[in-house]
């Protein structure tokens, strides 16, 4: 793959590839020609927080750098869909999809390699949850009060804060039309605009209403109430190109569903403290397989989308 066809990066992560014995002559000398392999790109849309996107996936790409002696460069992307084009053009090696994305990317790319998916304890199944949510004291109870009401979701892309919660309102006898829908674009975006009561209620994943904006001091505890919990959802995944050589492609897998994971990445000096994971705060990621996924294809098409 020429590497001027590739997307400009946003984001550099160098990872050092080798280094070469000096010469021994009694002269100095032209150092040879060295054919350095390109660059692999690795590409993820930041569902978290825009002021540090991706910190929580650089111990695992400098893991691989170090397991595979290949740079990693690293392109911020600015949605789903631009990283499922660039995976399926062969721009981009390995990628970071939501469950949704992922469906709809194998539909597009059958050849797409699913690899391991985000997982939130040690021995735990890969997944997390979307939430229902209202401010406190508020008189809706269930997702059946949601009816007649604002409601705030991510965008139609987005598997908690969108495909999920639409199934479940259709299951509940709510359609569109019975309420007022908002696209707030982010799932922090959705808690601030149900806590300043821009939306009645919304919808976004369990970790950041739990743990990620109490941390940081934009939520506090209490401030919100879950009034609807999914599923578990299969996770976020890695995910690799076909295009890559199939020994290169090897280790990456391995190396993923072998060492991505806090206590591997910490021990070797990838990360310190707790070593959260992407941007569920994981503890690891877990092999999977594309059927794994079906659940999700299953919500898609009860929540009316074509796309699955």
């Amino acid at each position: 793959m020429n590497w001027t066809t590739r997307r400009a990066a946003v984001i550099v992560l160098s990872v050092v590839l080798s280094v070469l014995p000096a010469a021994c002559t009694a002269a100095p000398v032209p150092p040879p020609a060295v054919d350095r392999p390109e660059p692999l790109v690795f590409s993820e849309t930041p569902s978290g927080f825009s002021d540090v996107p991706l910190s929580a996936t650089y111990p695992v790409l400098r893991m691989l750098g170090k397991e595979t002696g290949r740079t990693i460069r690293v392109q911020v992307g600015t949605d789903y869909d631009a990283i499922i084009e660039g995976m399926r053009s062969g721009a981009i090696d390995i990628g970071v999809l939501s469950p949704f994305s992922y469906v709809r990317a194998k539909k597009e790319n059958p050849a797409l390699i699913p690899v391991a998916a985000q997982t939130s304890e040690k021995g735990g199944e890969p997944g997390y949850h979307s939430y229902g949510i209202v401010r406190a004291g508020s008189p809706i109870k269930s997702l059946a009060d949601f009816r007649g009401h604002r409601i705030c979701f991510v965008d139609q892309h987005s598997t908690s804060g969108y495909v999920y919660p639409e199934a479940a309102l259709r299951d509940a006898g709510i359609g569109q039309q019975d309420i007022v829908p908002l696209l707030k674009g982010n799932h922090q975006a959705v808690v601030e605009a149900v806590v300043d009561g821009q939306c009645d209620a919304g919808f976004a994943y369990d970790t950041m209403v739990d743990r990620q904006l109490i941390e940081r001091g934009k939520l506090q505890p209490g401030q919100v109430t879950v009034v609807w919990r999914s599923v578990l959802i299969p996770g976020a995944l890695y995910v690799l190109s076909d295009r890559l050589p199939a020994d290169l492609r090897d280790r990456l897998l391995s190396s993923i569903r072998t060492n991505a994971n806090s206590d591997y990445l910490r021990a070797n000096g990838f990360c310190q403290g707790e070593c959260p994971l992407g941007d569920a705060n994981a503890y690891s990621y877990t092999a999977v397989d594309d059927a794994f996924y079906d659940q999700v294809r299953d919500f898609c098409r009860r929540g009316g989308e074509e796309s699955c």
